[in-house]
């Protein structure tokens, strides 16, 4: 099967871009409830796959010894902003660690958050490697590492860290990854299909009603995202909006390259989106089209809006077209 048309750019009379991709949503007992494009395409989930990558933190028994807190581990899941409000907690959390932003291995990169970077411009300050959107998670790998008595090159694929963290994505898929690709921050980023991630989202959606140790792991980081949406994304971001316009209790998580994925725990309801092109904005309304196809947002709710049926302006402010859900995802 090929990628289907998701997403569709308008412009005057015509649909001046196409974004095609994958979709798939899976019941509680991992099976396909509904898919558009190909649920065996093999796919990178990029930073979509950072609560997988998360587990072993707590199945561990890290996250309990150095008592971290719920923020900390919608943190550990979150490509942050680099607002204020994620940069404070990421330095507090080195400092418990008795580490200092070297210990990172994610790479500077400049703030998104515009007031913020914007000063550091204006002060002649340099981005650090706790403003990367993904200093959170690889404070979690650095506190897994610690309290497994590692060495400090936590990144590297034969780690202790990044073989438990296969590990947990291998389990939660349902599915040998076929290989690795380095992702943007230096980590690993493994290969599964979208049937497996969105298996892995429905495991992730039914943990809280079993009782081992990775299910309750599982459970405890859904819990923390849908009870702190600004540590996972931010202000204006579409994971963080989302969550918050949702009816119920939803986890979102968007990944580069156009991937997106939702755990509906109240339905045991797991979903993964991936646009062929890569295009954000596609990723963004298509999984804000399936969510208002279940019920969990209102398609008129300004903040589903923003991404569900956008308005495009030029540079004058004059509406020249609009984003929406192809007909395959009409709502």
């Amino acid at each position: 099967m090929t990628a289907e048309l998701l997403v569709e750019i308008h412009r005057g009379p015509i649909a001046e871009s196409l974004h095609h991709g994958h979709a798939v949503v899976c019941g509680p007992d991992g099976e396909i409830v509904e898919a558009w494009g190909d649920p065996a395409a093999v796919v990178l989930p990029r930073s979509s796959s950072k609560m997988i990558q998360a587990l072993p933190l707590i199945t561990s028994g890290a996250a309990d010894a150095y008592g971290l807190t719920e923020a900390q581990l919608a943190l550990a899941c979150a490509s942050h902003q680099g607002a204020p409000i994620h940069v404070g907690a990421v330095e507090r959390w080195l400092d418990d660690l008795g580490l200092t932003d070297t210990a990172l291995r994610c790479g500077p990169q400049p703030s998104r958050d515009k007031d913020l970077r914007f000063q550091m411009i204006r002060d002649g300050e340099s981005p650090c490697q706790v403003h990367n959107n993904c200093s959170g998670k690889h404070t979690g790998f650095l506190t897994l590492a610690q309290h497994l008595g590692t060495g400090p090159e936590y990144i590297e694929i034969d780690h202790p860290v990044q073989v438990a963290c296969k590990a947990a994505f291998e389990e939660v898929t349902g599915e040998a990854s076929q290989g690795f690709g380095i992702d943007g921050c230096s980590a690993p980023n493994f290969v599964t299909t979208m049937h497996g991630m969105a298996r892995a989202m429905a495991w992730f959606a039914t943990a809280a009603s079993r009782g081992d140790a990775q299910s309750q792991a599982a459970a405890r980081l859904t819990a923390a995202m849908h009870t702190h949406p600004m540590m996972v994304a931010g202000a204006g971001r579409a994971c963080t909006l989302l969550m918050q316009a949702a009816s119920e209790p939803v986890a979102l998580k968007t990944g580069a390259e156009g991937y997106f994925v939702a755990i509906l725990p109240a339905r045991g309801i797991g979903i993964a989106v991936k646009i062929a092109d890569g295009a954000t904005r596609g990723a963004e309304c298509a999984i804000a089209a399936i969510l208002v196809r279940l019920g969990v947002l209102e398609a008129e709710h300004p903040d589903v809006k923003r991404f569900l049926r956008p308005d495009v302006r030029n540079w004058r402010g004059v509406k020249t077209g609009h984003i929406q859900p192809a007909s395959a995802l009409a709502v």
